[in-house]
């Protein structure tokens, strides 16, 4: 019998990334696509601020297409739900019969069920590979399993801005203060995945200015580095 299809909602980052070398190890449905969310005015994945061309070269080194689901900056939850909605609709159209997409969430149960009903509202079967994972441990099973990823977005205000732009490492774990979490689970920090094995290949990238946002975020900026010496597009600092 042919194992379900399955997509993962994909940030570009360590959980999604780890989420979906799970689901591979586990061998318990075919993965045959990847669902980011994209700020439409700067070209830019959610949350993270990566690049479009760094997320289609993380694609294209998990060996998988990518949908994207292209919404306005600053979004209401119905807009969200409406764009992601569609794109789910979109990925079926792609892929008939597929109903299964797997989340790279570890611990916030809110967060869980607001996409459980989300899911169940469009008719999709949510999986979380890695949820209620210890979250120190997890940390180190990815660095110690290969997975290479730099910090591209600080939370200001809940950790240092001069963490941005450092390697999710050992030392990264051993220097944050006590209280943030170490894989970032409570929006303290996100990442930017360039290698790992989940990627066939790892991913060459050159980190540009830290810019802050909002008053509180601090953005790294990557660029992948056939592109470096290229000028920086229009609209193209992080969402």
């Amino acid at each position: 019998m042919a194992k379900p299809m399955a997509i993962v909602s994909w940030s570009g980052g360590k959980d999604a990334a780890w989420a979906l070398h799970a689901l591979r190890q586990r061998d318990e449905v075919e993965v045959v696509g990847l669902l980011t969310t994209i700020t439409q005015e700067h070209g830019r994945v959610a949350m993270q601020g990566i690049r479009v061309e760094v997320l289609h070269a993380q694609a294209a080194a998990a060996g998988l297409p990518v949908i994207e689901a292209r919404m306005p900056r600053g979004a209401d939850n119905t807009t969200y739900e409406a764009v992601f909605t569609a794109a789910l609709a979109q990925a079926r159209t792609r892929w008939p019969g597929l109903r299964d997409i797997a989340f790279g969430d570890l611990l916030l149960e809110d967060v869980k069920a607001w996409r459980d009903a989300l899911c169940a509202r469009a008719g999709w079967a949510p999986h979380y590979p890695l949820f209620g994972s210890d979250t120190a441990a997890l940390a180190r099973t990815m660095i110690a399993g290969g997975l290479r990823a730099t910090l591209c977005c600080v939370d200001t205000q809940q950790l240092d801005p001069a963490f941005a732009g450092r390697a999710f490492d050992a030392g990264l774990l051993a220097a944050l203060p006590e209280g943030v979490d170490p894989c970032g689970e409570n929006g303290e920090f996100h990442t930017c995945v360039a290698a790992g094995p989940m990627f066939t290949h790892p991913l060459a990238l050159r980190s540009g200015e830290t810019v802050l946002r909002d008053g509180r975020f601090a953005y790294t900026d990557f660029v992948p580095v056939a592109a470096s010496a290229t000028q920086a597009l229009p609209g193209s600092r992080p969402a």
